[in-house]
């Protein structure tokens, strides 16, 4: 596709929206911000609710691409994840649609995977076309936000990168994060080949560093442009130290989807 210059950037007051909105413009694009927070030092951003259609058209207006990275990010009731994930998704496809906006990147999660054993050593890693497993009401607005992306490529021709990201921090916390860490830096870089790449229709990537411990299969992100240049194993050394190897009989440890599977944490709002 022509490259894009305008891009909305949902969830811009996120921890990775901040991240995000630092990171992109280095790759020539102007971003649109919209949070339903106001942003510090962004006089010019969108504050809108994703339940807000006539904002959410107005914010889509013009722009060649969404980064949609808004909604709940953690566990929640499933009123809350319903309202925000489910159908404030919903709402701003159908804006998208009905502003002819032809490119989203859909912020999906490995939370939509959260049950599915992570692989042994030696074992394959985890292809994308893996059976969706949720782990949290949050992982579940995830597989019907890939799902959404489908039906709007078959139905609409509107086209998506989902995005099943792991663990975007400047580092990462533990030794599990290890193996789902995608740095800042590789984050830009995926998100920058997800808005470019041709012929995407409807695909699913991981979105993780190319990490020595890496669980997933990134072939189908590689396949965009995307060329990961960090390893999580320069943190190895402390990490390991202060926390030992991986429990096999711990399913915090053994399931893709961490602590989420046995105690997620929960939205404050």
């Amino acid at each position: 596709m022509p490259a894009p210059r305008t891009v909305l950037l949902t969830g811009a007051a996120g921890g990775l929206g901040t991240l995000m909105r630092g990171l992109l413009p280095a790759y020539g694009y102007e971003l649109r911000l919209l949070d339903a927070r106001p942003i510090e030092g962004e006089p010019d951003a969108i504050t809108a609710d994703l339940a807000d259609r006539d904002a959410l058209r107005e914010a889509v207006r013009g722009v060649d691409a969404i980064v949609h990275l808004a909604g709940i990010s953690l566990e929640s009731t499933f009123d809350k994840i319903l309202k925000a994930n489910i159908e404030g998704l919903y709402n701003l496809y159908e804006a998208a649609r009905e502003e002819g906006v032809r490119r989203i990147v859909f912020a999906s999660s490995n939370h939509a995977i959260g049950y599915t054993p992570r692989p042994a050593d030696g074992d394959p890693r985890v292809p994308v076309d893996t059976h969706r497993r949720p782990d949290t009401y949050y992982g579940l607005s995830k597989s019907f936000g890939e799902d959404l992306a489908q039906f709007y490529w078959d139905k609409f021709g509107q086209e998506t990168v989902s995005v099943r990201i792991g663990s975007c921090f400047m580092e990462p916390t533990n030794v599990r994060m290890m193996s789902v860490w995608l740095s800042p830096g590789d984050g830009a870089r995926l998100f920058d080949a997800a808005i470019r790449a041709e012929g995407v229709g409807h695909t699913v990537v991981y979105g993780s560093s190319d990490n020595t411990r890496v669980w997933w299969d990134l072939s189908s992100a590689r396949a965009l442009g995307y060329e990961p240049q960090d390893d999580s194993e320069q943190f190895a050394e402390k990490l390991l130290a202060e926390f030992g190897e991986l429990d096999p009989e711990n399913p915090d440890h053994t399931r893709m989807g961490g602590h989420f599977v046995t105690n997620p944490p929960i939205w404050p709002y």
